[in-house]
């Protein structure tokens, strides 16, 4: 197709979609983020420091044979760590974008709203996956955690993974605005995520242990699930006894943090602010 300007036909040229702007903002997100060293080895070290000291104090064998109380902590954590790449990161990424201007500046520019939040699925999409490998790395180096060999439980921690990751990140979109500073963030973010860790039988294993109150309020978040699935995954099926049903519920697993995402997509479109006035 061409057009008319000043006697002239010149080609029309077709702008890029949000999609393809939002993935190319992913890549400036990503540079952005491993250029302070600092924040990087933060967000990865400290799930799998913790996963390492926590393991190593508890560790011991379990009622059911095959299974040490390292390897369920281990198998929980890896789940943990994708919601620290995903929630706390995003939530005190969001809200440091918005104290620092750079959201109001982009809303000034040609680019769809919408490749913001792509370029920050990217993100953290990216991160999270070196989460996963990095703390299941150290699991099976230290605890004896052993890699699925179904095929059945690889499909599950892609779904599980995927969910997970989407869920939280869209929570985490939804919650940096209830701070007016990065700062306010870290402290908003830091002390959820600590106490639905451990309501959620992310520290304390098995989950058994905890008091039934403290799991069903746990049962409406997503870390739970995250935790449960990710235990079907690096665990035998014998481990399914620790659980507080008995069973895995993977159905149950994709049903809640299918709903969330719906949930904070919601969310996150109602609450976002481009900057701090309200």
């Amino acid at each position: 197709m061409t057009t008319a300007t000043s006697g002239a036909l010149k080609p029309t040229v077709a702008l890029p979609g949000p999609l393809s702007l939002g993935l190319a903002r992913g890549g400036t997100e990503l540079r952005q983020f491993f250029r302070h060293k600092e924040q990087v080895v933060f967000t990865f070290s400290l799930p799998a420091v913790l996963m390492i000291l926590l393991g190593s104090i508890l560790d011991g064998p379990t009622k059911f044979g095959g299974v040490t109380s390292g390897q369920l902590l281990a198998a929980g954590m890896i789940g943990s760590g994708i919601v620290s790449t995903s929630f706390n990161s995003i939530a005190t990424g969001v809200a440091a974008d918005r104290e620092t201007g750079a959201l109001k500046r982009l809303r000034g520019t040609p680019m769809p709203p919408a490749a913001y939040f792509v370029g920050k699925m990217v993100l953290v999409a990216v991160s999270s996956l070196a989460q996963t490998v990095l703390m299941a790395t150290v699991a099976v180096l230290l605890f004896g955690l052993e890699l699925p060999s179904d095929p059945a439980k690889w499909l599950t921690l892609l779904w599980v993974f995927a969910l997970g990751i989407v869920s939280c990140t869209l929570l985490g979109i939804a919650v940096s605005s209830l701070a007016k500073s990065a700062n306010g963030a870290v402290a908003i973010v830091q002390m959820l995520y600590l106490v639905l860790q451990f309501i959620s039988g992310v520290f304390v294993s098995p989950i058994t242990n905890l008091p039934k109150v403290m799991v069903d309020i746990a049962s409406f978040f997503p870390l739970k699930w995250i935790c449960q699935g990710f235990r079907s995954v690096f665990l035998p099926d014998g481990a399914v006894r620790m659980e507080m049903a008995g069973a895995w519920e993977l159905p149950r697993v994709a049903l809640v943090l299918g709903i969330w995402c719906v949930a904070g997509a919601v969310l996150a479109r109602v609450t976002f602010r481009w900057t701090d006035t309200k």
